[in-house]
């Protein structure tokens, strides 16, 4: 037994040392594999960078790794494998990953991008002076340029999937190193911020390991510590173990739903799930459902179907100021499915951040094993679209947008749930004027609610200007030029504002007024799309006459 476990040793020392030392023809012909396995098998990557721009940034590689170190090739691989800029396609380095082939260590603390900064959510005990501190420096650069130089090796849709993701490969020394922020990898420098008193701390990486944590948050376990008080724990963070749950709030008569996955329970299905808390909806007083897929990263989306037959079929819930949805950063893969159909067939209302996701996407990723160095790589290969291919959108935008500041994350608050009560009287109280059809009683409304600051997160200027259009296709265009004129009185700087108001006065035949309104547009939007579309109608009022 002695033997076997001494040869057990050798075999992984020599296994550790033939990785540190790959020679840099190996790695040339690492490199040479994938491109020509992308080109051969996964040619539909090539939709935001060409062929040959592709193959450009391969030579250009190929011609560095000479003078290249280990850990600097992997990073550059990285940074290679993200030029087509999808999520699920990628060379993973951070330490959440626990990817041993990697061998990249991590610092045993983590970052979190909040509305007011980075900081410290959580750390090592060894570190715990560093927990709740505001980053201010990593080595001796700036926290906004670190994020800038770093942001191209993380394979992103978007800025949100970066915030969710990215913040890792902050952590890692190698990676920093590789990119120039540090001159040594055996411990980060960094300036930090806490209780208006700033200092700086030299923290040492360990072998890399999972945190202590769930959904890119460390939680208070043993020797980690978490910023959060823990005296409470606030909806979207409770029975974090589950990937779904509901629980009825009894004072605002809401349902909320925390679905953190779309892969079933083991103890039961997502269908069976939702079937059970649409069943208590429909048998109580229930006035509002929240559906919370904030943390939801995907899973299967065939388990999408039966949700959304559900919500559709919910006469009770599925309306406006009803039915709400909260996104976030790690919306993401077959979440946005999800949101995607959501969004088709429901009264829904989004709240939150913007999604990591584009709308439509390329996932279902395979891992593709480099031949020497074994790095395991993601590459996407299936299409996924629900909404109309020129549906370009890099993420689903909430109606409300909400962010969660620092201060917010360790008192327990959550400025989504708080807000989500006033949205859903705002929502009913302008459903119902829009649907009277009395514009006297939509203006009054609109003018009720619009100069009240706690409905700054409202999008007022779209809601007036899509019903504004409504008008004007039912023919009624005095009712139309009234709610348009109303847009730019609340939003005189709003380009798009004028420009509607000067159709609807083309389409009633005031031609010189429409001219006036249009070069109005261009004057606030000159070099943008709305002045584009200004100067087009333009030319089509000058060759109707």
């Amino acid at each position: 037994m002695q033997k076997i476990i001494l040869l057990f040793v050798i075999l992984s020392s020599f296994f550790s040392f033939s990785q540190e030392e790959l020679s840099h023809k190996n790695w040339q012909e690492d490199l040479i594999f994938l491109q020509k396995k992308i080109h051969t098998e996964y040619s539909t990557l090539f939709r935001k960078i060409t062929k040959q721009d592709f193959d450009i940034a391969v030579q250009k590689l190929y011609q560095k790794i000479p003078n290249m170190k280990d850990h600097e090739i992997k990073v550059a691989i990285a940074e290679l494998v993200a030029l087509f800029g999808y999520g699920h396609t990628a060379l993973n380095l951070h330490g959440w990953r626990n990817n041993q082939i990697i061998n990249f260590q991590q610092l045993p603390i983590n970052l979190y991008w909040f509305s007011d900064g980075i900081y410290v959510q959580g750390a090592h005990i060894d570190y715990e002076k560093t927990v709740g501190a505001k980053v201010l420096k990593i080595g001796d650069k700036p926290i906004a340029e670190v994020l800038e130089i770093i942001n191209p090796v993380v394979s992103a849709e978007n800025d949100q999937f970066y915030k969710a993701f990215g913040l890792h490969y902050l952590g890692s020394p190698k990676i920093l190193h590789a990119k120039g922020i540090i001159q040594d990898v055996s411990f980060v420098k960094m300036t930090l911020e806490k209780l208006g008193e700033q200092f700086e701390i030299e923290i040492k990486p360990k072998p890399t390991s999972k945190f202590p944590g769930n959904y890119g948050l460390i939680q208070s376990h043993g020797d980690w510590i978490d910023a959060r008080l823990v005296k409470s724990t606030p909806l979207w963070l409770k029975n974090i173990d589950k990937k779904y749950f509901y629980e009825y709030i009894t004072n605002s008569k809401t349902v909320y739903i925390r679905q953190s996955s779309v892969f079933d329970d083991e103890n039961e299905t997502i269908s069976e799930f939702y079937d059970r808390a649409l069943n208590f909806i429909n048998n109580n007083d229930v006035e509002r459902l929240i559906i919370d897929l904030r943390l939801n990263a995907g899973g299967n989306n065939f388990n999408n179907k039966d949700v959304i037959l559900g919500l559709i079929k919910n006469e009770k819930i599925n309306k406006k100021g009803k039915l709400f949805v909260v996104l976030g950063r790690r919306t993401f893969s077959a979440a946005q499915n999800l949101v995607n159909e959501i969004e088709n067939y429901t009264q829904a209302t989004f709240v939150g951040e913007p999604t990591s996701e584009n709308v439509n996407f390329l996932g279902d990723a395979r891992t593709v094993i480099l031949p020497h160095s074994k790095l395991p790589l993601r590459l996407s290969w299936a299409w996924w679209q629900d909404t109309h291919p020129r549906d370009k959108r890099k993420w689903t935008r909430p109606h409300i947008p909400v962010e969660l500041s620092f201060q917010d994350y360790v008192n327990n608050n959550d400025p989504v749930l708080n807000i989500i009560p006033l949205a859903a009287n705002l929502e009913l109280e302008i459903s119902n004027a829009f649907l009277g059809n009395n514009v006297e009683d939509i203006v009054n409304v609109i003018l009720k609610y619009s100069y009240d600051s706690r409905f700054d997160f409202y999008n007022f200027e779209s809601k007036i200007n899509n019903f504004g259009y409504q008008l004007l296709n039912l023919e009624k265009i005095q009712d139309a030029i009234t709610i348009f004129k109303l847009n730019t009185r609340l939003y005189p700087n709003s380009a798009n504002s004028w420009d509607s108001l000067a159709e609807a006065n083309w389409r009633n035949g005031d031609v010189n007024k429409a001219k006036e309104l249009y070069n109005k547009a261009i004057e606030l939007d000159p070099n943008g799309r709305t002045g584009d579309n200004a100067r087009t109608m333009l030319g089509r009022i000058e060759n109707s006459h």
